[in-house]
């Protein structure tokens, strides 16, 4: 029986990573499938792959076609990695969230720069016989994150720059209890994924910026209607036409990557600890894309 030709897969320059119909931009072009197989696994769904404004993007739906995943069962470390693998240099992740502060209302957009992570699932892509210990202090990329803003700032289109973004575990929203704890924590939204992405980002040295579209009040607001899965979905599609459009301006006008403009693409530097004869080969092999410069 022949082997399986491997389809060489094309390089791509910004990658989304969002909901099912990001990719439905007005004048995006030749639109392809790419199912990629991982070392960590299958992705979330198959990268939908055009081009914008002369530049190629690619799209991942986290939740897979038809919100299938939940958000503890989306597996992060192969979502990003199929990105390296695209050779993506920088992500734009679009999340859904709840605002914890009186002045973040339900259909803005918060650009986050911090996280606070209270989820409990696998979130590098080290261990197993090699250790590394990332910064994780400014966890998004300041310079994506600042272009972000201001392109939406442009458009006229009401947006925070900065906040902190409490992840949790989900799938259940949060008790009022809980809500006006991470109130008092300081905490400005609320979502159940971005934080572990942002830290494989880090990992992959690839430049991470999250896009929060404010779906809701999340449960604390007395004077609001508590978070709903209706509320959210409401909100959420009234939000993505100004996610597209931030995305099809940024695409369009983003500088291409310049070398020292951000600390992302050297975030892997001096931070694997172990003896590089000690490392199996396996784990090499696996860890090739994103260590390679460090180990061989």
């Amino acid at each position: 029986m022949a082997a399986k030709k491997r389809v060489k897969l094309p390089q791509v320059e910004i990658g989304i990573l969002g909901g099912t119909g990001l990719y439905e931009i007005e004048g995006i072009e030749g639109l392809q499938k790419y199912k990629i197989k991982t070392p960590w696994g299958d992705p979330s769904d198959a990268y939908i792959i055009g081009t914008l404004a002369g530049r190629r993007v690619a799209f991942l739906s986290r939740h897979g076609r038809g919100h299938r995943l939940l958000p503890m069962d989306i597996n992060y470390r192969a979502n990003i990695y199929g990105f390296k693998m695209l050779g993506v240099e920088r992500i734009i992740s679009v999340n859904s969230c709840g605002s914890l502060k009186e002045e973040i209302r339900p259909r803005d957009i918060v650009f986050s720069d911090q996280f606070y992570d209270r989820t409990r699932r696998a979130n590098t892509f080290f261990g197993g016989g090699i250790a590394a210990h990332i910064g994780f202090a400014h966890p998004v990329c300041p310079a994506l994150l600042k272009f972000l803003y201001e392109t939406s700032a442009g458009l006229g289109i009401r947006a925070h720059l900065g906040g902190t973004y409490i992840s949790i575990e989900g799938p259940a929203f949060s008790s009022q209890a809980e809500s006006k704890i991470y109130r008092s924590w300081g905490c400005d939204v609320i979502g159940m994924t971005a934080a572990t992405e942002a830290k494989l980002c880090r990992e992959a040295e690839i430049c991470y910026s999250t896009m929060n579209l404010v779906t809701d009040y999340d449960v604390w607001h007395a004077e609001e209607e508590s978070v709903s899965v209706g509320l959210i979905l409401e909100n959420l599609g009234l939000n993505i036409h100004n996610a597209k459009a931030i995305i099809k301006k940024a695409v369009a006008t983003l500088p291409p990557y310049k070398e020292g403009a951000c600390d992302c693409r050297d975030a892997l530097k001096n931070t694997i600890v172990t003896n590089p004869g000690l490392i199996p080969q396996a784990v090499k092999k696996n860890l090739k894309l994103i260590i390679d410069r460090y180990i061989k």
